[in-house]
C-alpha cells in the first residue's frame, strides 16, 4: 500500500510539473554564458533558453528569444531582405561580475545575468530601451510576451494601416488581416499587419512573426507595455534612430525598398463597384473627357471576368475588349482590373486543375482541398501562393487580360475574404510552408509576390501597377495599397468621422512601408439616394483625397460617385481639386523617387517633421505632403472656418501664395467649399505643371518653379526627378534631376543655381522653365549668367509682349511675383535679381 502511494504521489507531481510548464509563466533567468559567430552573438540562460543578438550595423539588433533553446524557425522571414546593413567589424563582449555588455559605433548594449535582463543605451550612455525587471521575456506556453520599460512622457507611432490617433500610446491593437466592410474610427485589426513602431525615445521596434500578435502600449500598467505572439519564433529588430525618419530608413532597408508606380498612377482614377462593362467604361471615358475633368484611369472591379479567377472578359459585358483599351488609350485612360486569390467551383475545368495539381490550401482535416465561402461566385478553392509551382500558371492566366491591354491589377480580398478574427474554421487551412495560423497574415503578401514576379517575367523592364488591400511587412516590394472599405454603411452622408479618420490612416501606412496608398474616395460603403445632400461630404473627400498618392474614388454596387452626379458646384470644386493634383505632379513624383530610395512616406504626419514640437503629438488630422507643404483638409460637416496648428516659423498660404502667417500657433482658416487650407514654410519650393488632362498628355509641357525665399543668408533648394516613367530603369540610376537653389542675399537680391544632371535620360529639350519669386516688392533687373534679360510687359490677357523664346522677366503687382522664362536646355544656369 506504501509503495502505491509513493507511486500516486510520483505520478500527481509529473503531471503538476507538465500543467505549470504549459500553463505558468516562466520567466527567463540567470544569463550564464556566450558564444561569439561573427555578427551573432548567443547567451545561454541558467533553465537551458537562450537570447540571442545579431547585429545588422552599429544601431539595429536583430534580438531572438527563445525558451527551448533551439532557435529554429521552419520558415525564413518573409519581411525582411537584408540583414547585414553595414559592416561592423569584430564583435566582443564585456564580461562584467553583473553582466555582459556588448559596444558598436552608436549603441552600449547591456545584458544583466541575473536575472537577465536587457538595457540599451545610446553612446552617450543615455538609456533608450529596457527589458521592465526580469519580465523583459516571458513564456506561457507557446506564447511568448516581451514587457519592456514604458516612460511617463514616451509616445508610439506606427503598426501600419490602423485606426485611432497616430499615437498608440494607452492603446492596444493586433495584428490580423480582417476583412472589415465599413470599418469604424477605433476597429481592430483591418486588413495589413505591419508590426513595425516608433518610440520617441529614438528606437523602433520591428516584430517579425506571422502569427497575431498583440501590442499593449500602456493600458495594463504605466510602468511597462509589451508585445506578444501566440507562437513561432520571437524575434523583433532593435533599430535606434537620431530621429523618425532615421529609424523609419533603417526598417525600409530591413524589409527592401518600394518600388515606383509608373507616372501615370499619379493620376486621378475612377471606380465603382459595378464597373463591369465596355460600353459604361467608354462612356464615363468620354465623359471625363468632354467635362475636362482630368483622369488616369478606369477601374474595373471583379465582375469583368467571367468566372473566379478565370482571367476571361465576361460573355456579354465586353464585344471588343481589345478595341475597348485601344479606344481608351487613344484618349490616354489606362484600365486596372481587379483579381481575387480564389477559383470558384462553379468555374468546374480551372477548379479541377487546380485542385488535381495541388495548387489550392488543403483541409487538414480531410487533406483535400478547403472549401472556402466567398461573397460572389459561390464557394472556392483558396490558391497556395506558398506553393511555388502555382506561379507559372497563375502568371500565364494574368497575362491573358495584360496581353489586351489592360495596365495592371488590384489584388482584392487577400486577408483571404471572409476570415476575421472570429472564423476559427479557416485555422485548419493547411498551407504548403504551414498551418493558416502562421500563414494567415502573409497569405496576402505571398500572391502579391507571385502577381509582382509573373509580371516581370512577362512584361520584361516595365513597371507593374498593383494595388493591394491585404498584406504584412514588406509588402512595398511588390505592390501599392489602400485602405479598404471605409465609409459609413448606415447613413452614407454621415461618413464624416470615417473620413476624417482616413487621414490618420493614411498617414500611419506610410509608417508602415506604404508610401504609395489612397482611400476610397466618398468612401466605399452606403447607398447613395441623395446626391445634393452627399455634395458637402464627397466635395471634402475629394479635396483629402488628391493628395493620396494614387487617387482613386470607389463606391460600392452601382453606387456611382463620377464628379458630375453632386451638382454643379460639387463638380466645380471637385474638377478644380483634381487639377490641383495634376499641377502638383512634377512635386509629387519628385517626392515619389525619394519613397523609393528611403521609404519615407508622402503623407506624413506632423510629428515626423516637427519631431521638437509637443505641440503636433495629438494632431491626427493634418499632415504634410512631402516636406515642403502643409495640408489641413476639412472634415467636419458645415465647417466653413479650420482652426489648425502650424509649427513654428513663417508660414505662406499656398492658395494666394503671399499671405503670411507666423508658427508655433493655431489660427482660424477661412475654408468655403472650394479651398483647401495648404501652406508653404517660408524658405520652399514647388515645382508644378499646366493642367492637363492625363499624365503625359504635353511632353514639352512648361515648368512653373514657385520660389518662397528663405531669410537673408539662407538657401532655399529642390531637387525635381523626372524619368521615363514606364521602365524599371530608374532600378540603375536612370534618370535626371534638376536642382534650384535660391540664395537670399543681402538687400533683397536673389541668387539661383539650376544644376541639370541627365544619366541615362533627359528631359524633353527646349522647353520653357516659368521661375516664379513670390517677393514683397519689385525687382529693378534680373541676370542670367551675367547678362540681363529684357522685362516683359504682360496685358490683361496675360500675354508677353516678347513672343518669342527669348528669356524675359515680369512682374505680377497683384500677385507679388517675379516671374522669369527661360528655356531649358539641360546646361546649368545662374540667375541674379537685383
Amino acid at each position: 500500500m506504501h509503495k502505491l502511494k509513493s507511486f500516486y504521489l510520483m505520478l500527481f507531481c509529473l503531471i503538476s510539473i507538465v500543467h505549470g510548464a504549459a500553463g505558468q509563466v516562466m520567466k527567463a533567468t540567470q544569463c550564464q554564458d556566450y558564444q561569439i559567430e561573427g555578427r551573432k552573438v548567443t547567451f545561454n540562460c541558467s533553465d537551458g533558453a537562450k537570447l540571442e543578438f545579431y547585429f545588422c550595423s552599429s544601431s539595429v539588433v536583430r534580438i531572438w528569444y527563445d525558451a527551448s533553446g533551439t532557435l529554429q524557425r521552419k520558415n525564413a522571414s518573409f519581411a525582411v531582405v537584408h540583414e547585414q546593413l553595414e559592416d561592423i567589424g569584430e564583435i566582443k563582449v564585456n564580461n562584467e561580475p553583473a553582466s555582459f555588455e556588448i559596444f558598436t559605433g552608436k549603441l552600449r548594449v547591456r545584458l544583466n545575468k541575473d536575472p537577465m535582463q536587457l538595457l540599451v543605451y545610446d553612446k552617450w550612455q543615455k538609456l533608450v530601451f529596457s527589458d521592465y525587471k526580469s519580465l523583459g521575456h516571458s513564456t506561457s506556453g507557446t506564447k511568448t510576451v516581451a514587457h519592456k520599460v514604458l516612460r511617463p512622457d514616451e509616445q508610439f507611432f506606427g503598426l501600419g494601416e490602423k485606426t485611432g490617433p497616430l499615437n498608440r500610446r494607452g492603446r492596444s491593437y493586433k495584428m490580423w488581416n480582417s476583412d472589415k466592410p465599413c470599418y469604424s474610427s477605433q476597429e481592430d485589426p483591418l486588413y495589413k499587419s505591419i508590426p513595425f513602431f516608433m518610440s520617441s525615445y529614438h528606437y523602433g521596434i520591428f516584430l517579425d512573426n506571422t502569427y497575431k500578435t498583440a501590442f499593449d502600449f500602456g493600458t495594463s500598467s504605466t510602468e511597462s507595455y509589451s508585445f506578444e505572439a501566440p507562437d513561432g519564433p520571437f524575434i523583433y529588430y532593435f533599430i535606434y534612430g537620431k530621429d523618425y525618419k532615421e529609424i523609419h530608413q533603417q526598417y525600409i532597408a530591413l524589409t527592401g525598398k518600394p518600388i515606383m508606380p509608373p507616372r501615370w498612377a499619379f493620376g486621378f482614377a475612377q471606380s465603382r463597384g459595378l464597373y463591369t462593362r465596355e460600353d459604361q467604361a467608354l462612356e464615363i471615358a468620354s465623359e471625363f473627357r468632354k467635362r475636362e475633368i482630368p483622369c488616369d484611369i478606369i477601374y474595373q472591379d471583379i465582375g469583368w471576368t467571367q468566372e473566379l479567377q478565370d482571367f476571361n472578359w465576361r460573355k456579354g459585358n465586353y464585344k471588343d475588349p481589345k478595341g475597348m483599351l485601344k479606344k481608351l488609350n487613344d484618349q490616354g485612360f489606362k484600365m486596372i482590373l481587379s483579381q481575387d486569390p480564389v477559383v470558384s467551383q462553379a468555374n468546374k475545368s480551372q477548379w479541377q486543375e487546380a485542385h488535381q495539381k495541388g495548387y489550392f490550401v488543403k483541409d487538414r482535416r480531410t487533406g483535400t482541398s478547403y472549401d472556402m465561402p466567398w461573397p460572389w461566385g459561390g464557394n472556392c478553392g483558396v490558391v497556395d501562393f506558398t506553393n511555388p509551382s502555382v506561379a507559372d500558371w497563375w502568371g500565364q492566366l494574368q497575362q491573358k487580360p495584360l496581353a489586351d491591354g489592360v495596365s495592371g491589377f488590384w489584388t482584392d480580398m487577400g486577408e483571404p475574404a471572409w476570415s476575421n478574427e472570429e472564423d476559427v474554421d479557416r485555422l485548419h487551412m493547411q498551407h504548403q510552408l504551414g498551418m493558416h495560423a502562421e500563414i494567415h497574415n502573409v497569405y496576402g503578401l505571398t500572391w502579391d509576390k507571385v502577381v509582382k514576379e509573373q509580371f516581370d517575367k512577362h512584361n520584361p523592364n516595365k513597371r507593374i501597377f498593383q494595388m493591394t488591400r491585404a498584406a504584412y511587412a514588406g509588402l512595398q516590394r511588390y505592390t501599392f495599397g489602400w485602405s479598404g472599405d471605409s465609409g459609413s454603411g448606415t447613413e452614407v452622408t454621415e461618413g464624416w468621422s470615417q473620413l476624417a479618420n482616413q487621414v490618420a490612416v493614411g498617414l500611419s501606412a506610410g509608417l508602415g512601408g506604404i508610401p504609395f496608398w489612397t482611400t476610397d474616395i466618398s468612401g466605399y460603403c452606403g447607398d447613395i439616394t441623395d446626391y445634393p445632400a452627399m455634395a458637402e461630404l464627397y466635395t471634402r473627400w475629394m479635396q483629402f483625397g488628391i493628395f493620396n498618392p494614387l487617387s482613386r474614388a470607389h463606391h460600392e454596387g452601382n453606387n456611382a460617385v463620377e464628379p458630375w452626379l453632386f451638382g454643379e458646384v460639387a463638380e466645380k470644386n471637385a474638377k478644380t481639386a483634381i487639377e490641383l493634383k495634376y499641377q502638383l505632379f512634377p512635386y509629387l513624383y519628385s517626392y515619389a523617387h525619394k519613397a523609393h530610395q528611403t521609404g519615407l512616406p508622402i503623407l506624413r504626419g506632423l510629428f515626423m517633421e516637427f519631431p521638437q514640437d509637443d505641440q503636433v503629438i495629438g494632431i491626427n488630422d493634418q499632415f504634410m505632403f512631402g516636406q515642403e507643404i502643409l495640408v489641413a483638409p476639412v472634415l467636419k460637416k458645415g465647417e466653413r472656418v479650420k482652426k489648425l496648428y502650424l509649427p513654428d516659423g513663417e508660414w505662406i498660404d499656398f492658395n494666394d501664395k503671399k499671405t503670411v502667417y507666423l508658427g508655433g500657433q493655431q489660427i482660424a482658416y477661412r475654408a468655403p467649399l472650394n479651398r483647401i487650407p495648404m501652406f508653404v514654410k517660408r524658405g520652399a519650393i514647388v515645382p508644378m505643371m499646366p493642367i492637363m488632362q492625363y499624365i503625359g498628355q504635353d511632353p514639352m509641357h512648361p515648368l512653373y518653379i514657385h520660389i518662397f525665399p528663405n531669410y537673408e543668408g539662407e538657401s532655399a533648394t529642390f531637387e525635381l526627378y523626372e524619368d521615363d516613367g514606364e521602365t524599371q530603369n530608374y532600378l540603375k540610376g536612370i534618370g535626371s534631376t534638376t536642382r534650384f537653389t535660391c540664395t537670399t542675399l543681402a538687400e533683397g537680391d536673389f541668387e539661383t543655381a539650376i544644376q541639370p544632371r541627365d544619366k541615362g535620360y533627359t528631359p524633353a529639350k527646349g522647353r520653357q522653365l516659368y521661375l516664379c519669386y513670390h517677393l514683397e516688392s519689385r525687382p529693378n533687373d534680373v541676370t542670367i549668367d551675367g547678362k540681363t534679360i529684357s522685362y516683359a510687359v504682360v496685358d490683361n490677357n496675360r500675354t508677353s509682349t516678347i513672343k518669342n523664346n527669348e528669356p524675359s522677366w515680369t512682374w505680377d503687382a497683384q500677385q507679388g511675383s517675379c516671374i522669369i522664362k527661360l528655356t531649358d536646355d539641360r546646361n546649368a544656369k545662374n540667375i541674379k535679381i537685383h
